[in-house]
């Protein structure tokens, strides 16, 4: 005797068939296949739907179930092992990965359910605490090369532009403030980096024309070293300083 289903929407043919199931409190592993496909037609011949689509889904599952129906009629199959193959096993199998893929879609809802419950409070810092940046550490930065040959390359250059002013005519004359654009100077080390890709460091800082440009041009490189634009090598302790661009 068929039992009575309420009609309700359904996802899809499986999702009727594990409500029929559910409903029943039959064992998923034994499903009594006649009961299960009357009250399975039962809910078909309910069902109006001009979704060819939807109604073509689980009309395929009703003629699933009738042949599973007169499987179970016949004589059991005989697999390689010599067991008797069941007709549901693919069916029940088929019940089992949806009610899975069910149960996780629903515990997926509840977390976001909950997750729209969550207020979260605007971060308040003192401003001396957000406005803290860590110290760099150049020794760290450079591995085994130390900032003492840089300094030392530095120092040479600084020197020999020292030497080339004369120390009699430079005390005549008007005395201009030499300005340097500090963002122009920038974008000329990078465009240079990008351009060589590896270039000496002593021959950048001898290009440059005055004591200013010299310590402009070290602190750029410093500050490409930290944000990673440039890294150094040096192949022996007195060698000079090669720098390779990771300018883009």
């Amino acid at each position: 005797m068929a039992i009575p289903v309420k009609l309700e929407a359904f996802e899809g043919p499986l999702d009727l068939l594990l409500h029929l199931i559910e409903k029943n409190k039959i064992d998923i592993y034994d499903i009594p296949i006649v009961e299960i496909t009357e009250q399975y037609l039962d809910y078909i011949r309910q069902m109006e739907s001009e979704d060819m689509n939807v109604m073509s889904e689980f009309l395929v599952m009703a003629a699933t179930l009738v042949d599973i129906k007169c499987r179970m009629l016949l004589p059991r199959e005989v697999n390689e092992e010599g067991e008797e193959e069941d007709p549901r096993a693919e069916l029940v199998q088929k019940l089992l990965e949806y009610k899975m893929y069910k149960f996780m879609s629903l515990a997926l809802r509840d977390r976001q359910i909950d997750a729209a419950h969550n207020l979260y409070r605007k971060q308040q810092l003192p401003e001396e605490v957000a406005a803290y940046r860590q110290p760099v550490d150049y020794e760290e930065l450079i591995g085994d090369m130390t900032l003492n040959r840089l300094h030392e390359i530095f120092k040479s250059i600084v020197r020999r532009q020292e030497d080339k002013i004369d120390p009699i005519r430079s005390r005549y004359g008007r005395i201009e403030k030499d300005e340097i654009d500090m963002d122009m100077k920038t974008l000329y080390v990078e465009a240079y980096a990008r351009e060589h890709k590896s270039f000496s460091f002593r021959r950048l800082l001898e290009k440059q024309k005055s004591r200013a440009e010299i310590i402009v041009t070290f602190l750029i490189i410093l500050e490409l070293m930290k944000t990673g634009k440039i890294s150094i090598s040096q192949e022996h302790i007195f060698d000079d300083i090669t720098i390779i661009s990771n300018v883009a």
